[in-house]
C-alpha cells in the first residue's frame, strides 16, 4: 500500500461515509430524530422514518428531501406494539435486502412529582399519593422508552446481520438514543423517565453482549444526549418540525452555554454509525454538564448559599441559588481547601 493510498484512508468521505446504507430512525419526525434522518439522507443514505403521526412523517419526507444524496421515506409504525414491529420488519424487507443502521429514538417523557419536601408524610404525598404517580404511567414510559428498543432491535437482527455479511469492512449497527438523565444521580423530578433512560443504557451493554457472544456482528450503542431542542424539551415544534431552546436559558447551567444543535447530534450519529470498533458504548454529548468535576444534577427549587468544604468529603453537594445542583467530587492537589459558591437571581 503506497502513502498516497494509505492518506487516503483518511479522508471525511471515508471515515464516515453512509452513503448507500439503509437506515430505519424511529421517531423520526421531529427532535432529534429527524436530526438523526437530515445527518444520514443527506450524505447519501436511504432513511425509513417511522412515528404514528402519517402527517407528520410525510411533511418531513416533503421538507428535507429536497438538496440530498439519499432517500428519506416515512412509515407510519407504532414501537410499542409487537405486531406493528413485526409489520415493518416484513415491509422493510419486501424492499430491502439489507438493513445497516437502526437508530431507536421513540421516547416520551413522564409525569413530574414534587420532591422538595421536608417531611417523610409529604414526600410520600408527592411520590406516592399524587395522582401523576401510577403503575400506569409507569409501564407506559418503560414501554415506550425501554421495551421498544429490545423487540425493535431483536426483530431486525437477521436484517441487520445481511448487511453485515453483504460488505467487507462493515458491520451494521443499531444506536439507541437515551439521555444524560439516566447517568445523573438526581430525579429531576420525574423517577420514571430517568429510571427508564437508565434502563435503556444498561439494556444497550447487555443487547451489545449476547449479540456478540452469540457470533453475529452488529455493533450496538447507545446516545446519552443533554438538552437538545425537541418537542419533549420545547413542548412544541414549528411548521418545520423543529423545536427551539433559548440559549440564555443555559448559559448559566450548560458549560457549554447553550443548549444543543442539530450539527451537534448529527455528528455524533455519523460517528455512532460509522465506528467499527465502538461497540457496547454510551457517547455522552451534553455541552459539559456530565464531567467528572462537574455534573449537573437536576432542577431544585432551594435557595441556598453553601460554602463546600474539601476538607470535609461528606460535604458532596452544593445547592446553587440559580436552581439547579452540582456535584463536586473529591480534587487533588488544590491550593485552597475551601469553595464559596453564590449566584444571585
Amino acid at each position: 500500500m503506497s502513502a498516497q493510498t494509505s492518506n487516503d484512508h483518511f479522508k471525511l468521505e471515508n471515515l464516515f461515509s453512509v452513503k448507500g446504507k439503509v437506515a430505519l430512525v424511529t421517531g423520526g419526525g421531529s427532535g432529534i430524530g429527524l436530526m438523526a434522518t437530515q445527518a444520514l439522507a443527506k450524505n447519501g443514505a436511504k432513511v425509513y422514518i417511522t412515528g404514528r403521526t402519517s402527517e407528520k412523517l410525510n411533511r418531513v419526507a416533503e421538507l428535507y428531501s429536497k438538496n440530498i444524496d439519499g432517500q428519506i421515506i416515512p412509515l407510519t409504525a407504532d414501537v410499542t406494539d409487537k405486531s406493528s414491529i413485526e409489520k415493518l420488519v416484513e415491509e422493510i424487507s419486501s424492499n430491502e435486502k439489507a438493513l445497516d443502521i437502526l437508530i431507536n429514538n421513540a421516547g416520551v417523557s413522564s409525569a413530574t412529582q414534587d420532591t422538595d419536601k421536608q417531611t417523610p408524610e409529604d414526600l410520600r404525598k408527592a411520590l406516592f399519593e399524587d395522582a401523576s404517580s401510577s403503575m400506569e404511567e409507569w409501564d407506559k414510559t418503560y414501554r415506550t422508552n425501554v421495551v421498544q428498543c429490545f423487540y425493535t432491535t431483536t426483530a431486525f437482527l437477521p436484517l441487520l446481520q445481511k448487511a453485515t455479511d453483504a460488505q467487507r469492512g462493515w458491520s451494521s449497527t443499531v444506536i439507541n438514543i437515551s439521555s444524560i438523565s439516566g447517568i445523573v444521580k438526581a430525579s429531576q423530578h420525574h423517577f420514571a423517565y430517568n429510571a427508564s433512560k437508565a434502563a435503556t443504557i444498561h439494556l444497550t451493554k447487555m443487547l451489545a453482549h449476547e449479540v456478540a457472544s452469540s457470533g453475529l456482528k452488529i455493533r450496538i450503542n447507545n446516545i446519552a444526549p443533554g438538552v437538545f431542542p425537541s418537542e419533549m424539551t420545547a413542548s412544541e415544534s414549528d411548521e418545520k418540525q423543529k423545536s427551539a431552546l433559548p440559549k440564555e436559558k443555559y448559559e448559566g447551567k450548560v458549560p457549554a452555554g447553550r443548549p444543543g444543535k442539530d450539527e451537534d447530534m448529527a455528528a455524533t450519529v455519523l460517528f455512532a454509525a460509522t465506528n467499527q470498533y465502538l461497540n457496547g458504548q454510551t457517547i455522552v454529548v451534553d455541552g459539559g454538564p456530565v464531567l467528572g468535576g462537574l455534573q449537573y444534577l437536576g432542577e431544585t427549587s432551594g435557595k441556598a448559599y453553601h460554602q463546600f468544604d474539601l476538607e470535609h468529603p461528606s460535604a458532596e453537594y452544593v445547592s446553587l441559588t440559580n436552581g439547579y445542583c452540582l456535584a463536586l467530587p473529591a480534587i487533588g492537589n488544590i491550593s485552597f481547601n475551601r469553595i464559596s459558591l453564590l449566584l444571585l437571581i
